[in-house]
Formats: C-alpha cells, structure tokens, sequence
C-alpha cells in the first residue's frame, strides 16, 4: 500500500462521505479522480485489507437484542456447526478459539424472544449446547487505524 491507499483508509474507516458520489469526493481530497480512487478501494477489498464497507447502527438504541455465545463443539463437527450459525443473518460475528468453548459469536435480532428462539433452533438442529452470554452492561470503544503514521516497529 502506498500513501494514496493509507490516506483513503483513514478516511473511509469512519468518515465515509455520505454524498451522491463519495468516491469523487474521497478522490479529490487524496488527490485522485474517481475512478482511481474507486479502484483502490476495490483492490484492497480484492486483497483482503477492507473486509466490509457499510454503516454501523447503534442495535440497542434501535431496540434490538444482541449476545455473545460460546459452544463446545467437538473438532469433526466445527464445519457443520459454523455453516449453521452463520447462515443467519443476525450473525455479526464468529471466531474459532483454542479454548474449551471453541465456538464464539455474536447474534442480534429485533425481540429477545427471536433471539432466544434462533439460538435454540441451531442447538436443535446441530445437537450443540449454546451458551447464551447477554451484556449486563455495554462498553463500546471505537477504533480507528491511523494509516498515514506508521507507529509500528520495524522488522
């Protein structure tokens, strides 16, 4: 990645132009055109370094319910129970971990009872437990990655 690159990370992170062409704009601030700056994006999707680009919404102020859960899911059944959990779309999250609980994802969905209900049709369906860990209490922190000042230590 070069600084034309890092300078459209850190702008697109968190100050994504909501405009009705927004690679123009992303464009003139780097000193791009459009198209160039449309590109870039799109090979650093191609590459791996943007995963998504989208909005976030705040779930809760919206009313909808989320939780973290874990499951214990022996080794010859991870790709079953992975391909059943993240067919639903209230699934922002999983992860494989070395852990007891190798298993963690998160699931949202508009009513309690949806979640609950979704959480236990996919026991139902794959034989596997879920631990269902709703927050008590929510501490959010952003993050953005400064691109154009590279603080990390050379090799």
């Amino acid at each position: 990645m070069d600084s034309v690159d890092k300078a459209i990370l850190d702008i697109i992170q968190s100050g994504f132009p909501i405009v009705s062409r927004p690679y123009e704009e992303i464009g003139r601030i780097v000193g791009v055109c459009e198209d160039e700056a449309l590109t870039r994006v799109n090979k650093m999707r191609e590459d791996g370094v943007i995963r998504r680009i989208g909005a976030n919404f705040g779930s809760r102020e919206l009313g909808w319910r989320s939780t973290l859960c874990a499951a214990k899911v022996p080794e010859e059944k991870i790709e079953e129970f992975v391909a059943e959990v993240n067919s639903h779309p209230g699934v922002t999250h999983n992860y494989l971990r070395e852990n007891e609980f190798n298993i963690w994802f998160t699931f949202i969905g508009p009513e309690w009872e949806e979640v609950e209900a979704t959480l236990q049709g996919i026991t139902e369906k794959t034989g596997i437990e879920i631990l269902n860990l709703p927050a008590s209490r929510m501490f959010k922190i952003k993050v953005d990655f400064n691109m154009e000042s590279d603080h990390r230590e050379k090799e």
